[in-house]
């Protein structure tokens, strides 16, 4: 069976069980095997919880909709307690930190009856768009092990893409949800601002930038954990609209024949796209167009002010200066240049010599910047259609700190995250689904949808998956027998 549920999504494997067909013991050693096979290749679970797992599995599981799937979930955001929790950061693994309570998403995981494994690599405080971080040592792509997974979650794509697990904790800041999807050939959907909770510990990171939810193979299954998943928590500082229906539900839903703007020219013309990742959105456009949607090259023309790019960086760098003085202030152990990277260390000393006054000024600008943008969809249109990536899975090792030039990292960035951070700053929801491939390496493509609806986003990506699957394709490295 080893093989099969290696490339049996998450519903697949829950239905298992409620069958009686596999028990949560034998999925959980399942993925267990497959874990401890391919882990060594690619470093996508950096702390395995295997007897915890097993401790769960064959105990009292909760009768939720996924009793006794096992998931991974990345070291970063969302966190059970006593367990290892380390952000990438040296100081933290050198403390050998240990999270004191459960978040609430994770109590929600447990609940819908997910059984956790382990937990997935990440850069140093999830700043770079891939997982090459100096604590644990890069991660490796399954599709070409010399290239990035992308990041932030990257440790969780390597895991999915590779069938470690049908299903791993993603959370996505500025595309680190998005990004590794498209690098690994996976579903990621970043949600709408606020659509899970980020408490107990959390309110709005990052000027509530930040959003929690998973990677997977398929979309069925980013629906169905959204429906156990969502909604707030108490005191919430943002409450997003409530789903018309369950998620899962919007996949049976005829979405109707929508209008589509696409886009393939860099946001504020910062970069020159890449040609393959250009044919994977047109790609895309015929397909839609030949689903009965109107495709039309439009954008919100917010998009071009290269302002943002600017306000974008200074607002990372603030959240790096605070996130330092966050871990110490928790720890109790002042976070010295000595307990970071020295690219973290030098993006937090520009942080801290940002003012207060600044720092409203570029949330104000932000908070503009999503209006105009939602006025584009208020005009007239369904959906925004654009590469995820601007560039293929880079080589591992393209993003080198030079301490001349301490921002330089971040602009190297810029080609992998343009299309993606401008939706964290709206707070609208985007998903990147694997339609196209190149040189045996996935590119994926970006839907992004008005703030609240990601009940339209899951329709279009049900009917795309039917359309041109993409579960009978598996990387070289991978856990079991291709599909």
């Amino acid at each position: 069976m080893i093989d099969e549920l290696a490339t049996m999504d998450a519903t697949g494997q829950a239905e298992l069980v409620r069958a009686g067909e596999a028990s949560p013991v034998e999925l959980v050693e399942a993925a267990i095997e497959r874990v401890e096979a391919m882990n060594g290749e690619l470093n996508a679970v950096i702390h395995p919880l295997f007897d915890r797992a097993r401790d769960q599995a064959s105990g009292e599981l909760p009768d939720g909709p996924f009793r006794g799937v096992p998931m991974l979930h990345k070291d970063l955001g969302a966190h059970f307690a006593g367990e290892p929790y380390h952000e990438g950061i040296k100081h933290l693994r050198d403390l050998g930190w240990e999270e004191p309570r459960n978040s609430w998403l994770a109590e929600r995981w447990r609940d819908a009856g997910l059984v956790s494994c382990g937990k997935t690599n990440t850069p140093e405080l999830g700043i770079l768009p891939t997982t090459e971080p100096k604590a644990h040592g890069p991660s490796r792509n399954p599709w070409d092990t010399s290239r990035s997974t992308g990041g932030s979650s990257g440790g969780s794509a390597a895991a999915v893409a590779a069938g470690m697990v049908p299903l791993a904790h993603a959370n996505d800041g500025g595309g680190s949800i998005r990004i590794p999807a498209s690098a690994c050939g996976l579903v990621g959907l970043k949600t709408s601002r606020a659509r899970t909770t980020l408490g107990p510990d959390l309110g709005e990171p990052s000027s509530a930038f930040v959003c929690e939810h998973v990677i997977t193979r398929t979309v069925r299954d980013s629906a169905a954990i959204l429906d156990a998943t969502h909604g707030p928590g108490p005191g919430d500082p943002y409450v997003a609209p409530q789903p018309v229906r369950p998620y899962r539900d919007e996949l049976e839903t005829d979405p109707g024949r929508l209008r589509i703007g696409v886009m393939t020219t860099a946001p504020t013309g910062e970069f020159v796209v890449d040609p393959d990742c250009v044919a994977a959105a047109e790609g895309a456009g015929e397909l839609l167009e030949s689903l009965g949607h109107s495709v039309v090259v439009s954008h919100p023309s917010a998009l071009e002010d290269p302002a943002y790019i600017e306000r974008f960086i200074a607002r990372w760098c603030i959240a790096v200066a605070s996130n330092l003085e966050y871990w110490s202030l928790k720890t109790g152990e002042r976070v010295s240049a000595q307990g970071v990277e020295a690219s973290t260390w030098a993006l937090g000393e520009i942080g801290r010599g940002i003012g207060a006054t600044d720092l409203l000024g570029i949330i104000a600008y932000q908070q503009g910047s999503a209006r105009a943008a939602a006025e584009w969809w208020e005009g007239g249109f369904d959906l925004l259609l654009t590469p995820t990536l601007g560039e293929p899975p880079p080589p591992l090792g393209s993003f080198g700190f030079d301490p001349e030039q301490p921002e330089g990292f971040l602009r190297r960035a810029v080609p992998t995250a343009g299309f993606t951070a401008y939706w964290n700053a709206t707070g609208q929801p985007a998903i990147s689904l694997p339609l196209h491939w190149s040189e045996g390496l996935p590119i994926g493509v970006q839907l992004v949808a008005a703030y609240g609806d990601e009940g339209l986003l899951l329709r279009v990506a049900a009917q795309l998956e039917q359309a041109r699957p993409w579960a009978d394709r598996t990387p070289p490295v991978f856990a079991g027998a291709p599909a």
